[in-house]
C-alpha cells in the first residue's frame, strides 16, 4: 500500500488509503484519523516545517485539501490549496461578493432568529425569568432585523443569566465573567473563521458587520447563533462556584472543550466544529443560489 509522509513539530505523519498517522520518532503509533476528517484538521503550531527528503509541501497540500496557516490567535493568516485540485474558489469568492443586498439582510434575519432562540433557551434551562417575550421576539425579526430585535433580547439576556452577580452588564472591559466570555468568544470567533475558509469563503466580507477595521466581519455575523453555547459554558463554571476573577489553567481547559461540544444541527447531534462546518457550507449556498437557508444550531 502506498504511504506518504510528512513532519509537523517532531512528529511524523503518514498517509495510507484510509488513514492518516501520527507516530513519534521511534515510529511508535500515537494515534490516526480517517482520511475523511483530515480536511478538518489544521496545523495550529506556531512552527510549521517540512522535511524535502520525505515529501513536498506540494503533496502535503494534495493530502489535506487545504492548509491554513493561522497567527498566534488561532485565526487564519493565508490559504494554500493544490493547484490541480478541483477547486472553484474564484467563483465562491464571486457570488460572496455579488450577493444581493435582500439576501443578506434575509440571511441576517435567520441569523438573529436562530441566535435569540437560543438564548431563550439558556435561560429557560438555567434561570426563572419568564421567555415567552424572547420567543415571540424571534418569530417577529423581519429582514435585516429593522426593529433591531438582537440589541432588546441582548439586554434582557444578560440581565438576566447571571442573577447571582448584582448588576451584571455584558462588556470586553467589565467585571468577571466577562473575562471568560471574551475568552471563550475568541476560540469561537476562530473556529467560524477556519470554517468559513475552508467552505471557500472570505471572512473579511460580513452580511451584517462592515467595520473596516474588523478582518472577520463575515465570521462574526455567522457565530452569533453560536454565542448562547459558549454562555452555558460559562454559566456552569460560575455557578459551580469556581473562581473566576481570573482566567486559570483550569478555567481555559473547561473553556478550550467548545469545540466538541453537543449541538443539534439538521435534526442530528454533532460537535460544534463540525456543525459550524455544515453552517458556513450552507451559506455558501445560499451565495450561489442553491438554497435559502442556513444551517443553524438548536439546544434540543
Amino acid at each position: 500500500m502506498q504511504k506518504e509522509e510528512y513532519f509537523i513539530k517532531n512528529a511524523c505523519y503518514s498517509v495510507t488509503k484510509s488513514y492518516l498517522c501520527k507516530q513519534n520518532n521511534k515510529r511508535s503509533l500515537l494515534g490516526r484519523k480517517q482520511r475523511s476528517q483530515v480536511a478538518r484538521s489544521f496545523p495550529n503550531r506556531y512552527q510549521f516545517s517540512c522535511t524535502n527528503k520525505v515529501t513536498s509541501l506540494f503533496s502535503i497540500s494534495c493530502i489535506l485539501r487545504i492548509i491554513l496557516p493561522c497567527n498566534s490567535s488561532r485565526m487564519p493568516v493565508g490559504l494554500m490549496l493544490p493547484l490541480d485540485g478541483n477547486t472553484t474558489q474564484t467563483e465562491r469568492f464571486r457570488n460572496q461578493i455579488d450577493a444581493s443586498i435582500p439576501l443578506k439582510k434575509q440571511l441576517w434575519q435567520q441569523t438573529i432568529q436562530a441566535k435569540i432562540d437560543n438564548q431563550a433557551y439558556v435561560l429557560a434551562k438555567n434561570t426563572d425569568c419568564i421567555v415567552k417575550n424572547m420567543q415571540v421576539w424571534a418569530a417577529d425579526v423581519k429582514s435585516g432585523d429593522p426593529d433591531n430585535y438582537e440589541a432588546r433580547a441582548a439586554v434582557y439576556y444578560w440581565a438576566n443569566i447571571f442573577p447571582q452577580i448584582k448588576d451584571f452588564t455584558r462588556n470586553r472591559e467589565g467585571i468577571p465573567p466577562n473575562n471568560l466570555l471574551n475568552y471563550g468568544y475568541a476560540i469561537l470567533r476562530a473556529i467560524v473563521a477556519r470554517a468559513l475558509v475552508a467552505s471557500g469563503l472570505l471572512p473579511t466580507l460580513g452580511i451584517h458587520h462592515r467595520s473596516k477595521y474588523n478582518a472577520y466581519c463575515l465570521a462574526d455575523d455567522i457565530m452569533e447563533p453560536y454565542r448562547p453555547f459558549v454562555d452555558t459554558v460559562v454559566y456552569d463554571i460560575v455557578v459551580n462556584g469556581s473562581p473566576h476573577n481570573e482566567l486559570t489553567q483550569e478555567i481555559k481547559t473547561k473553556l478550550l472543550k467548545i469545540p466538541v461540544l453537543d449541538v443539534i444541527i439538521g435534526g442530528e447531534r454533532s460537535p460544534l466544529m463540525i456543525a459550524v462546518g455544515q453552517t458556513t457550507a450552507s451559506l455558501y449556498k445560499c451565495f450561489s443560489g442553491e438554497c435559502r437557508k442556513i444551517k443553524y444550531p438548536k439546544f434540543e
